[in-house]
C-alpha cells in the first residue's frame, strides 16, 4: 500500500529546505527593519542627516573590526595552501549509500553534534570529548576558503566499531555541515579508537554545496584525517579505551596502507586533555 513520507523519512532534503526557510525569513524581517527604519528618517530630515553621519563612522568602525578579524582567520588559512589532500578510501563503512545504509537519508543528519544517534537508530557514542574541525580551501578559486561547500565526516567508536554497520542499531558519529565564511565546519565528537590494522583516523567527504550533498557521487573528494600519536596514547590511557592501547602497539603511520605513502597533507594537529576535552583540527586543499 503506498504512503506518503512524513518529514521524519526525507532526509538531508527536509534538512535543507527547513535552512532555505529560515534564511528567507531573516530576509523578509530585515527588509520590514529597514522600511521602518525609512519611515521614521523621512519625518526629520535634519535629524536624519545628523544620524546618518554618526551611524556611518559607527558602522564603518564595527565593519572594519569585523572585516579585519575575517582576513586575518582566511590570511591564516591560505597560507597554509600548498597541495590538494589526497583522495583516499572512503573504507567499508561509509554509510553515504555507496555501500548499503545511507545516513544521508535520515533526518537531521546536519548537525554540529555527532555523538547521538538519529532516524530510527539508537544509542549515544562514549568516549574522550573531541572538537573536530575541518577547513577546506579551493584549489580552483585562488585557495580562497571553500565557502557554504559541505562536509559529510564520520568515523569508529571508542572500541573501532563504524556505526550503521559493525554497531548496526546506532548511527552516531556521522553528520554534515555546511562550510563557514573561514570555509570551516567543526563536529562536538569522541575521539576514535584505534582498531587492528588501521592507524586512527577520520573519514570525511568534500561537496561543493550541500544540497549536492544528497548524493556521494556529487563529491569533490574522499579523504581521511590523521591523529596525532601523542594525543592518542593519551587518550587511550582513559578507560574505554583499553583494547586501542594494544591496536596502536601494533600499527604506525608509515606502515598503514592508506597514510602510508605519506600523510603531511592529512595529520590533524591537537590540543587538550582527557579532563577537558581535546581539540583535533586540520586545514585542507581540494
Amino acid at each position: 500500500m503506498e504512503h506518503e513520507l512524513d518529514d521524519f523519512d526525507r532526509g538531508l532534503a527536509v534538512d535543507l529546505g527547513r535552512l532555505m526557510e529560515r534564511r528567507n525569513a531573516l530576509k523578509v524581517f530585515a527588509g520590514a527593519g529597514a522600511l521602518a527604519v525609512l519611515a521614521a528618517c523621512g519625518s526629520d530630515a535634519a535629524g536624519s542627516a545628523a544620524s546618518t553621519a554618526g551611524s556611518a563612522a559607527t558602522d564603518t568602525t564595527i565593519t572594519t573590526a569585523a572585516t579585519a578579524a575575517t582576513t586575518a582567520t582566511t590570511t591564516a588559512a591560505v597560507a597554509t595552501c600548498t597541495t590538494v589532500v589526497p583522495e583516499e578510501t572512503a573504507g567499508p563503512y561509509p554509510g553515504d549509500g555507496s555501500n548499503g545504509p545511507d545516513i544521508l537519508t535520515e533526518p537531521d543528519v546536519v548537525r554540529s553534534d555527532i555523538t547521538t544517534s538519529i532516524g530510527s537508530f539508537t544509542g549515544t557514542a562514549e568516549g574522550v570529548p573531541t572538537s573536530i574541525s575541518l577547513t577546506v580551501l579551493d584549489s580552483s578559486n585562488g585557495c580562497s576558503p571553500l565557502v557554504a561547500g559541505a562536509v559529510y565526516l564520520w568515523h569508529a567508536d571508542q572500541l573501532g566499531h563504524y556505526s550503521m554497520y559493525t554497531a548496526p542499531d546506532a548511527s552516531y558519529l556521522r553528520g554534515v555541515q555546511e562550510t563557514d565564511a573561514d570555509g570551516t565546519v567543526t563536529f562536538q565528537s569522541i575521539w576514535p579508537g584505534c582498531y587492528d590494522g588501521r592507524w586512527p583516523h577520520i573519514h570525511f567527504e568534500v561537496y561543493p554545496t550541500l544540497a549536492d550533498a544528497l548524493e556521494a557521487s556529487n563529491r569533490i573528494t574522499t579523504s581521511q584525517i590523521a591523529m596525532p600519536e601523542a594525543a592518542c596514547r593519551t587518550v587511550y590511557a582513559a578507560t574505554g579505551y583499553e583494547t586501542s592501547v594494544g591496536n596502536l602497539t601494533r600499527v604506525s603511520l608509515a606502515a598503514d596502507n592508506v597514510f602510508g605513502d605519506g600523510w603531511d597533507q592529512e595529520l590533524a594537529t591537537a590540543t587538550g586533555s582527557n579532563d577537558g576535552g581535546w581539540n583535533a583540527a586540520l586545514t585542507i586543499t581540494v
